[in-house]
């Protein structure tokens, strides 16, 4: 527990530091994330994270956090256009390698770089939102997807008695990712009323109902993938807290989804 905590603190206040600053420091440790968070996937999947096909999808995570809109390039480049791109490089390979790279292999590690790679790039992009108000939005968000998981566990401890998904995560209930959602609603409706009229009340009851059940469904996805491998955490970068994955499972799924449904801006 001691080491869990000392761990918590230092890399919750280097994480929370750089997010302030913003700009290029906070995209840089975004990339880093994304680059050990896709690191770790890979491992995960038994595949040697250092062989040529990963370096693809390095190269892939790396790709997403440009901004090719303000990069005047001849070729129409966005973000479908990447996916689409990098599927073909992977499926490529397995060509080329006469299926010593399989189809199946192909799939994980392309899985894993959209994955990995447009949630974390996600995160980068709304902190430095064009609106200028990218930190009130980043906080926003991640205050709401921490109060869901604060909410789920203290609710679940205090009154859960259905099981949520057991076959994924036995300890999760019902009544648990219910009191989350609720916990979280409540979070976002705190900064509509601290925000000076940039955030309504509807939209952030919208926000924090998503960040909640859609943060519940990231940590169910990465659960189910462990589990599927037979593994505790995804990595041990973090003493106490597993890996950057184990940590981040929530932000990535979050992060996109509302980008998705215009909530935020970009």
């Amino acid at each position: 527990m001691k080491q869990r905590l000392i761990t918590g603190i230092i890399a919750g206040a280097f994480f929370l530091g750089l997010c302030l600053i913003g700009g290029t420091p906070f995209g840089l440790l975004a990339l880093l994330m994304a680059l050990i968070g896709y690191y770790e996937f890979v491992k995960m999947t038994g595949v040697s994270p250092f062989g040529f096909a990963p370096l693809i999808g390095y190269a892939g995570v790396f790709l997403f956090f440009l901004p090719w809109g303000s990069l005047s390039l001849p070729l129409d480049w966005n973000t479908s256009s990447l996916i689409w791109l990098l599927m073909l490089i992977f499926a490529g390979v397995t060509v080329f390698s006469k299926n010593r790279f399989t189809i199946k292999d192909a799939s994980l590690l392309f899985l894993g770089a959209v994955y990995v790679g447009v949630g974390f790039s996600s995160i980068a992009s709304l902190r430095d939102s064009a609106d200028g108000h990218g930190l009130f939005w980043t906080f926003l968000l991640l205050s709401s997807i921490w109060a869901s998981d604060a909410g789920a566990y203290f609710v679940g401890k205090a009154i859960g008695k259905n099981k949520l998904w057991p076959a994924i995560s036995p300890n999760k209930t019902v009544e648990g990712a219910l009191g989350g959602v609720a916990i979280a609603i409540l979070t976002a409706i705190v900064f509509a009323l601290c925000s000076g009229g940039l955030l309504s009340v509807p939209r952030a009851v919208l926000i924090g109902a998503c960040a909640a059940v859609v943060g519940q469904i990231g940590d169910l996805i990465q659960s189910a993938y462990k589990r599927v491998y037979g593994l505790k955490d995804s990595g041990n970068l973090l003493p106490g807290h597993g890996g950057i994955l184990d940590r981040c499972d929530s932000w990535i799924a979050v992060f996109p989804f509302v980008h998705l449904l215009m909530l935020l801006p970009l």
